[in-house]
């Protein structure tokens, strides 16, 4: 059997050197001095480079005699393609529809300011929370029969039934996140009111929560480990809480200086549950063991000291995408520690008044954010960061909250003019 061969670092240092020559002299090559010349200056490339098309002939050849990498699919690439991976794609073809091209299918009203959305993992529910304290559940079939253009349906027939399925109530302040459990018939909802509540919504006459847990602040964001038995918990503390759901025993990093310095803002596991991250109001992101519970990366000012609103991971857990109050929204590569792509030209007043989310649509295509001043939907690019269409949405306060289907050409807004639009992009099929 062959020996596995070590890595000599000055074997790594000498061929970096070699490949930054042959880019030079293949910049040369081609016609572009003031490149070739920039190149050269920045890797100090000593002696200097000649024209040659040597770099060209490689790759070629390279190309050649690279093998196919045969990844086996998971069920979520089979069906929504391969998701965002830069590491082997850079010229991806976008399969699905730009963001602006979706329209408002469902409208929903609350009595106080919207806050708060979520989308069940198969696609089916949405959930809405509200300053008024109440919740939400909407079916999204219901939703795009009732504003399907086919939709004749006789006076007085309820033959699709109403999109609102349930409305809880059980907050004695606003509701401020929500989140469906990734296996059971279970919304766990998180308020002001310092309260966790469980509502099990298989029960059509249910209204009130089967189970509280009560925390020492107010609940701010949390997020489900992908097994649906722990509950990652941020609060105006800077401490994050874990909740075991079915005991209500809570846990925290017996490390002090591993936690954030201010509350938090955005949490979410990975898909494979291997790590967490968290945001916080401190301006900084940390990535958490999943198991241990320690603080294993800290990207500090990750939005040059302004606050973080949000924070997601890619399908494939590689990248986090990050979004912040200076407007911005960043790709993270988890691997390096390195800010890969941002995202600009969302923030038409520059600094934000309030935390907005930054979301990829279903195929990972697309980065979404919206604007607050304009109430309009940014979109890019995910691999290359080109601007694409903006999408008004039809608010007549600031967009609150942003997310988009796990698996469906929709997204689910909510704003300060009391209401939740439900987009959806239809097909020649719906």
């Amino acid at each position: 059997m062959k020996e596995t061969e070590t890595i000599d670092p000055k074997n790594v240092l000498k061929n970096r050197e070699l490949l930054y020559r042959l880019m030079v002299s293949q910049l040369f090559y081609d016609g572009h001095q003031n490149l070739a010349v920039s190149l050269s200056t920045t890797v100090q490339a000593d002696p200097p480079c000649p024209p040659s098309d040597r770099l060209f002939h490689i790759v070629i050849t390279g190309l050649q005699h690279e093998p196919e990498i045969q990844k086996p699919q998971t069920r979520a690439e089979a069906l929504l393609g391969p998701g965002l991976d830069l590491e082997f794609e850079t010229d991806m073809q976008t399969t699905a529809p730009e963001p602006a091209l979706y329209e408002t299918a469902y409208v929903t009203s609350h009595k106080g300011n919207c806050r708060a959305g979520a989308f069940s993992n198969d696609g089916q529910l949405v959930a809405t929370g509200s300053v008024d304290a109440s919740i939400k559940i909407l079916d999204v079939d219901r939703m795009l029969a009732k504003s399907a253009p086919d939709a004749m349906e006789p006076a007085g027939s309820d033959q699709q039934g109403h999109p609102v399925i349930r409305t809880l109530y059980d907050h004695l302040e606003e509701v401020t996140c929500l989140e469906f459990h990734p296996r059971e018939p279970i919304l766990v909802s998180g308020s002001r009111d310092f309260t966790i509540k469980l509502f099990d919504y298989s029960k059509a006459s249910v209204k009130k929560a089967f189970k509280t847990i009560t925390d020492a602040d107010q609940i701010r964001c949390m997020a489900f480990h992908p097994t649906g038995d722990y509950l990652v918990v941020g609060t105006n503390h800077p401490v994050m809480r874990v909740y075991d759901i079915n005991t209500a025993q809570c846990y925290v990093c017996s490390i002090p200086s591993h936690q954030h310095v201010a509350g938090l803002t955005s949490i979410k596991y990975s898909p494979d549950a291997k790590v967490y991250a968290s945001a916080g109001r401190d301006g900084s992101v940390k990535v958490w063991d999943g198991v241990s519970n320690r603080c294993v990366n800290t990207f500090l000012k990750a939005h040059d000291g302004a606050e973080v609103c949000s924070i997601t991971f890619s399908r494939n857990g590689k990248y986090l995408l990050s979004s912040g109050k200076d407007s911005l929204v960043k790709l993270w590569e988890l691997s390096t520690s390195r800010c890969l792509i941002a995202y600009t030209g969302a923030g038409t007043t520059g600094k934000q008044e309030h935390k907005a989310q930054a979301a990829f649509n279903h195929t990972e295509d697309y980065v979404m954010f919206p604007d607050e001043a304009t109430t309009s939907l940014c979109c890019w690019n995910s691999r290359n960061a080109s601007r694409k269409q903006l999408l008004s949405l039809g608010h007549n306060g600031p967009v609150r909250y942003l997310v988009h289907s796990p698996n469906a050409p929709a997204f689910l807004t909510c704003s300060d003019d009391f209401r939740a639009r439900f987009w959806y992009r239809r097909t020649p099929t719906h």
